[in-house]
């Protein structure tokens, strides 16, 4: 983060550091991390100075409060300079790359026999159904992703502020060095694009990242059975395990009567 970056903001910042990235040779600092726990008042004062500042906010979690390296932000567990650029990948092409990764039909395993794999992803079965239309923003993303934070931060009170150069919340977790889905993609700037194109599509907004989560507001989210199926598609392609470990039915219609409606959307990865 640059100097002139902090100058231009409107009001002092909490105790905080930058962080040293982990990874090269020691000098990428991606990311200012505050000492103690965000307010809800901060994230949003820095959300509406972005366009000046160009410091997009993250609400971050850690993969242990308690721990005091708070990973793996403070413990610079991040890797910048391994990530490519979002707007090298499209979109579209990852979703059906990886929804034809995932739904392929493995003969050995022990979990479940080719009918049961295929009924996860019903009515697809292995067919990608192609990308959800977008829908128009009823609701204000901004003032959404605010209301989100402050939920954030009551249900998570330990989360701590971070601030990240970058144009936008889906870039920011390229920027950063975020590696949260490392089990299946090393290169974050994939889900940077996906989610660059989410912002377009259905009002996202980047609210809040953990060690391997991610939360999302959605101005604009599906609200018929047909749209939530797509969506719940895009969402198994982009983070399986939030179906296959997911709640319990393990299967892309529960998944979508879940989201139908919803301003929120989690992911995690195991």
């Amino acid at each position: 983060m640059h100097p002139e970056s902090r100058s231009s903001l409107d009001g002092p910042l909490p105790p905080g550091r930058m962080v040293t990235s982990d990874e090269g040779d020691g000098d990428r600092q991606p990311l200012w991390l505050s000492d103690g726990p965000a307010a809800p008042e901060l994230w949003t004062r820095m959300y509406t100075e972005h366009a000046r500042s160009g410091l997009w906010p993250l609400l971050l979690d850690a993969l242990d409060p308690n721990d005091g390296e708070f990973r793996p932000w403070e413990s610079g567990e991040v890797f910048p300079e391994q990530m490519s650029s979002p707007a090298s990948h499209d979109p579209a092409g990852l979703l059906a790359q990886w929804w034809a990764t995932y739904t392929a039909v493995d003969e050995d395993d022990d979990m479940l026999d080719v009918k049961g794999h295929l009924a996860v992803t019903a009515p697809f079965g292995q067919v990608w159904p192609g990308l959800a239309a977008g829908r128009e923003t009823v609701m204000n993303p901004e003032q959404l992703a605010s209301e989100f934070a402050e939920v954030f931060l009551t249900d998570c009170p330990r989360t701590r502020l971070g601030l990240v150069a970058a144009p936008s919340g889906a870039e920011a977790l390229t920027a950063v060095g975020w590696n949260g889905p490392c089990n299946y993609e090393n290169d974050t700037a994939k889900f940077s694009a996906v989610v660059r194109d989410w912002e377009t599509r259905f009002g996202a907004r980047v609210v809040a990242v953990g060690f391997s989560t991610l939360h999302l507001s959605i101005a604009a989210p599906p609200v018929t059975e047909h749209e939530a199926l797509l969506v719940a598609a895009e969402h198994f392609a982009f983070c399986p395990d939030n179906i296959w470990q997911g709640s319990r039915p393990y299967t892309l219609a529960a998944y979508a009567e879940r989201i139908t409606g919803a301003h929120r959307w989690d992911f995690w990865w195991d």
